[in-house]
């Protein structure tokens, strides 16, 4: 009886792991930067940080990951006063496929975390990993390693790039069957929950993009259909709006709701209310606070 020797496709090989860190940073860290010739893992286990890929700062938020791509400029700092826990692979892997993760930054699923999860665990015994040590350029084998440690972290490794795939190609296709208009006014839905959901935070558009793993343009575009507003111009007229019901209370200054309002200064304050009312902020309660005394009368 003959029998078929079937092929293996390979979709994605991963030839060879450069290095594994998983520092805690320390508060007000800056990495100066760099280039080479492989890929980079980047995953926030904890707190946040500032990546620069090119010119292009993104906010890495926990559970998050992105990728840098051979050649591509990159940096990373600590976010103010954060320490954050980070877990960083780089590997060598020539596979067509690799493409797909160019630029990209996700979030990752629960059940793909656990695979980050075992490449940690499997690198911890396998190679002498340090707290921190940014100049870091080679593996150094524990005493005893685990047996097959290192092919364990490469499968773990293509499992979470292969299945991460899936993810965000399941995503894309759903999406695909969704009517556009439908799409954007569930966008828009999103969106305006979210930014009044953090009025009181200081929210960028990459923030925005971050959270819902959208590109700018793309989320741009489908939340101006249907508002007629960019997001960050909704953003600021939802935070004049919930000032207006701050200074009708009469309990706190201009230069307080300045302030928890995460405006940069009560005078960019002053000026944006202006713009959007026709009224400075002072105005506008000495206003509210007349018509409210007529109506008593």
């Amino acid at each position: 009886m003959r029998f078929y020797k079937h092929k293996i496709e390979n979709l994605i090989v991963v030839d060879r792991i450069v290095t594994v860190h998983f520092p805690r940073f320390p508060a007000g860290y800056v990495f100066a930067g760099e280039t080479h010739d492989f890929w980079e893992l980047v995953y926030a286990e904890r707190g946040e940080a500032i990546c620069t890929r090119g010119d292009t700062d993104i906010r890495l938020i926990p559970g998050n990951v992105l990728f840098h791509k051979p050649g591509e400029f990159h940096k990373i700092r600590t976010s103010g006063n954060a320490s954050p826990q980070i877990l960083i692979v780089a590997f060598v892997c020539k596979s067509p496929a690799m493409a797909f993760f160019a630029e990209k930054q996700f979030e990752v699923a629960a059940e793909r975390d656990a695979l980050l999860r075992n490449i940690l665990s499997e690198a911890k015994q396998t190679f002498r990993l340090y707290d921190f040590n940014p100049d870091l350029r080679k593996l150094e084998s524990v005493e005893s390693p685990n047996l097959g440690g290192q092919q364990m972290i490469r499968t773990y490794l293509e499992q979470f790039l292969i299945l991460s795939m899936r993810d965000r190609l399941k995503t894309a296709q759903t999406e695909a069957f969704v009517d556009p208009a439908a799409r954007s006014r569930q966008i828009e839905t999103m969106v305006v929950r979210y930014l009044r959901e953090n009025l009181y935070e200081k929210l960028s558009l990459t923030d925005v993009c971050a959270k819902f793993n959208y590109g700018k343009t793309f989320l741009c575009t489908q939340f101006k259909k249907n508002t007629d507003r960019t997001i960050m111009n909704y953003f600021l007229y939802l935070k004049i709006e919930e000032s207006k019901k701050l200074l009708l209370s009469g309990k706190h200054t201009v230069k307080e709701i300045a302030y928890l309002l995460n405006f940069d200064s009560s005078a960019y304050f002053t000026a944006a209310f202006k713009r959007a009312v026709s009224l400075t902020p002072k105005e506008f309660a000495k206003r509210g606070s007349s018509q409210n005394k007529v109506t008593a009368d």
